[in-house]
């Protein structure tokens, strides 16, 4: 009940007051009859799904790299893949802006893929990592050219995995924020952004509902096809053989491990090129941005120090990460325990609480945002301005991730352990805390750092609801390249750079700590 309770409150009352009032007022009708609402439908599903084949283009080289190669510095290739994965859109909007000043459809259309290589690289090559090589082994002694069995055998095996992690891939473009509102301007605008700018600067909710409505369609396709995907690449799974695949490369396959490692290369343009625009001046290289976070900003652009936007962005993650650990944890032991539960009503229930689980991912941050500005306040001690508010929406948004991080690993917890610990009569609470605990507690603790590091940089929901006086370091960001001058820049780039070192950082340790053998870090995307 604590799930869906939090769901429930925190997530579905305020979408449907937003929605609600936009039905009121009448002019959700019109909106949707709108040509300017599809026009943005068309380039938001376009956008997104250019950004999909790009990230699957690029993904599948640096999967086969993590599944079949074995090299020196495959590890630290897995590692790397994930950064921009975890990277705050803030930093990646400014990274692409440092490489493209203009920004443009292209730098857009980069940034989202940018983003979601490592869905695509690390849950493929979970999946490519099971496949038997015996069986292209025998399509290339039948005489099968290198593509051939490619194509015939090993990409239809994929399949699952790859419609999978597009699902997702899609779903993260669709609703991108901060990237779009960087880089795309006033020229390419998503149904994201133009959500924000009719609530936010228009006050227009009935357009902003019906946006909300054709982005909800959206994402609920995105969710279906991800599902079944999802259950299709776990039956394949089952089916194959889990011993070791990985070996040198041979013959045609340096061509493939040259790609995976030039996509790698790419991957880390835009990051070198953040650090170097940090530290690059009119008048050469300074660490004046560096020195001015201890101020605040040309002209008072912000109304703290650049310190003390870091130490509430620190802070608010962490209590946005104990209260998602707490709900997103509970939520896996349910749908675990239902997925073990005969008959088709308990498989039911489970699949529609897996699927309303992941509806916070696809749903426009801003109109969660609104909506708890417009209903909280009928809460006991009127939550509106407590300093609960953003941990609470980025929980929201974390949830999901950690569901799916920490999902899988109880579902791959032995059964037998437990009934043979309850037949010794163990209580339920001893069961989990002598059987479960041990056995899932480094992906516990990664789960966590991994949802502490995405809640550090979150920015949609933030930028709505953090007050003027207390901005999280990404608010804090956005604030400064609005406000000109060449100092307010050089602040923004610092931030910027300190905040990637720090996920950079968190990656790496996630990635050593809770990178158990079989186990896929980005979870069960």
């Amino acid at each position: 009940m604590l799930p869906l309770g939090f769901l429930v409150l925190f997530f579905a009352w305020p979408v449907a007051a937003i929605i609600g009032r936009g039905f009121g007022s009448g002019g959700v009708g019109t909106a949707i009859g709108d040509p300017l609402t599809w026009k943005l439908a068309g380039f938001t599903v376009a956008s997104a799904g250019v950004s999909t084949i790009v990230a699957v283009l690029a993904g599948l080289p640096v999967a086969f790299l993590l599944a079949r190669v074995k090299l020196p510095g495959v590890s630290l290739v897995r590692t790397l893949v994930l950064v921009p994965f975890v990277l705050p859109t803030v930093v990646v909007g400014l990274a692409f802006r440092a490489l493209w000043p203009d920004g443009g459809l292209l730098p857009l259309v980069l940034a989202n893929a940018f983003f979601n290589v490592a869905v695509v690289a690390r849950t493929v090559s979970g999946l490519w990592s099971h496949l038997d090589p015996r069986t292209v082994d025998a399509a290339r002694a039948l005489g099968a050219s290198p593509w051939r069995a490619f194509r015939s055998v090993t990409l239809p095996a994929l399949a699952p995995a790859i419609a999978s992690s597009a699902a997702v891939v899609f779903l993260f473009c669709a609703t991108s924020f901060g990237v779009v509102l960087i880089l795309g301007g006033a020229k390419y605008r998503t149904l994201e952004t133009e959500i924000y700018l009719r609530t936010v600067e228009l006050l227009d909710l009935s357009g902003a509902a019906a946006l909300s409505l054709v982005q909800f369609a959206a994402v609920i396709a995105a969710l279906v096809v991800g599902a079944l995907a999802r259950r299709r690449r776990e039956n394949a799974v089952r089916l194959r053989s889990g011993s070791e695949t990985a070996r040198r490369p041979r013959g045609g396959e340096w061509w493939a491990v040259s790609a995976g490692l030039a996509v790698i290369a790419l991957l880390m343009t835009p990051i070198v090129a953040l650090l170097l625009e940090s530290v690059s001046t009119s008048d050469g290289w300074s660490l004046a941005g560096y020195e001015a976070l201890a101020g605040h900003g040309s002209r008072g652009a912000l109304q703290v120090s650049g310190w003390d936007a870091a130490s509430m962005s620190l802070r608010t993650a962490f209590d946005a990460t104990m209260l998602a650990m707490i709900i997103g944890v509970l939520a896996s032991v349910v749908l675990v325990a239902l997925r073990r539960t005969p008959g088709r009503l308990a498989r039911g229930m489970g699949e529609t609480m897996d699927a309303a689980l992941m509806l916070p991912l696809g749903v426009s941050a801003v109109t969660v945002g609104f909506g708890y500005l417009v209903t909280l306040d009928a809460l006991p001690g009127d939550l509106r301005t407590s300093p609960l508010l953003v941990p609470l929406a980025q929980a929201l948004v974390i949830i999901p991730l950690i569901v799916r991080m920490v999902l899988p690993v109880l579902r791959s917890v032995d059964i037998r352990l437990r009934q043979a610990a309850s037949t010794l009569g163990a209580s339920p609470g001893r069961v989990w805390r002598e059987i479960d605990l041990p056995l899932t507690a480094r992906s516990l603790v990664a789960a966590a750092g991994f949802g502490y590091v995405v809640a550090l940089g979150e920015f949609g929901a933030t930028s709505f609801l953090a007050r003027p006086d207390a901005p999280t370091l990404p608010v804090a960001v956005a604030t400064l390249i609005s406000r000109p001058g060449e100092l307010n820049n050089q602040m923004a780039y610092a931030a910027c750079a300190l905040l990637m070192i720090v996920t950079v950082v968190a990656v790496v340790l996630i990635d050593r700590f809770g990178a158990v053998r079989g186990q896929n870090s980005v979870g069960e995307f």
